[in-house]
């Protein structure tokens, strides 16, 4: 399962009850933030989540409505006493711009930092090893990155065959994870107890960008795309071609393109007070298009499960 919830949904600045750009992702105990705009902290606490479980950050790029949370949340972790490490990720220069920001921030545990610099990389979260991050390229005025967290479904256990096989009990919990055993000159492989492939989960969040078809891509049958939507007439495509972003139909058209399930615009113009008068813009291109806002929650569960 992952949990998911929209903590800030504006861009440039904050607005009453309207927080700056991040996303939470909880996994299996662990959190997962991606992107840390001012007010994340407030946003934890109205949605009754901890900063305390968040052991992996994900920095689509420096802007400081994507970063300048970042030194409080670490403080706060820090004083509800966490003790593990933490990992940030983010594009080039992440060690040297996140301990400047830092710098004013006291916390106990280890910050470590994984720099991003290929267009395109996958990686597997230190806590999980069936949840993989892959990070791409977006469209902005700096070098930003997407994320899609890709929960993998391991196949269903064959236990017929692994009795027809006379595969000894004693393997069959190491086989279904992926362990290859010999015994007494006998190898035994996963592929000999597991059935066929199962659908996993994909969350993909992109903001500060053009649309792009790399970003389709990474959106190809997500359970859920977080996308902005700077604007949400089309009448504002032109400004937001000069300013690197997308107006509501755009990333709309990634939604239905991409095959997605649904779709949750999120960081709107300070202009967009009442981004929700919009939303048509995007629904008739793609129904299950939603309105971000600060606290919205979804739970995605595997299929049949």
């Amino acid at each position: 399962m992952l949990d998911v919830t929209l903590l800030g949904c504006g861009g440039t600045m904050p607005l009453p009850g309207r927080w700056l750009t991040s996303l939470y992702v909880r996994c299996g105990g662990h959190g997962i933030l991606i992107d840390c705009g001012e007010g994340t902290q407030i946003a934890l606490k109205e949605a009754g989540l901890s900063a305390h479980s968040i052991d992996l950050i994900l920095l689509t790029h420096y802007h400081g409505d994507h970063v300048m949370g970042l030194p409080g949340i670490l403080m706060s972790m820090g004083m509800s006493g966490r003790q593990e490490p933490v990992t940030v990720v983010g594009p080039k220069h992440l060690t040297e711009i996140v301990p400047k920001l830092c710098a004013v921030a006291g916390f106990p545990f280890e910050l470590r930092g994984l720099e991003l610099t290929d267009p395109e990389c996958e990686f597997t979260a230190d806590f999980d090893p069936s949840l993989k991050i892959q990070a791409f390229h977006a469209q902005h005025s700096i070098v930003t990155y997407g994320y899609s967290l890709v929960k993998e479904r391991r196949p269903k256990f064959d236990k017929e065959r692994a009795e027809a096989l006379g595969i000894p009990v004693r393997y069959w919990s190491r086989l279904q994870k992926g362990e290859t055993i010999t015994d007494s000159g006998v190898t035994y492989t996963p592929d000999m107890v597991l059935g066929e492939e199962r659908k996993g989960l994909r969350v993909t969040c992109c903001t500060d960008t053009r649309p792009t078809e790399r970003i389709v891509k990474y959106c190809r049958n997500a359970d859920l795309a977080v996308l902005e939507g700077m604007y949400g007439s089309d009448e504002r495509i032109e400004a937001a071609k000069v300013k690197k972003h997308m107006v509501f139909s755009e990333a709309a058209q990634i939604a239905q393109k991409a095959g997605a399930k649904e779709l949750w615009l999120t960081h709107f113009s300070p202009s967009e007070t009442r981004p929700e008068e919009w939303i048509e813009n995007a629904r008739s291109i793609f129904p299950e298009s939603r309105c971000g806002t600060c606290g919205m929650h979804k739970e995605l569960r595997f299929d049949n499960e």
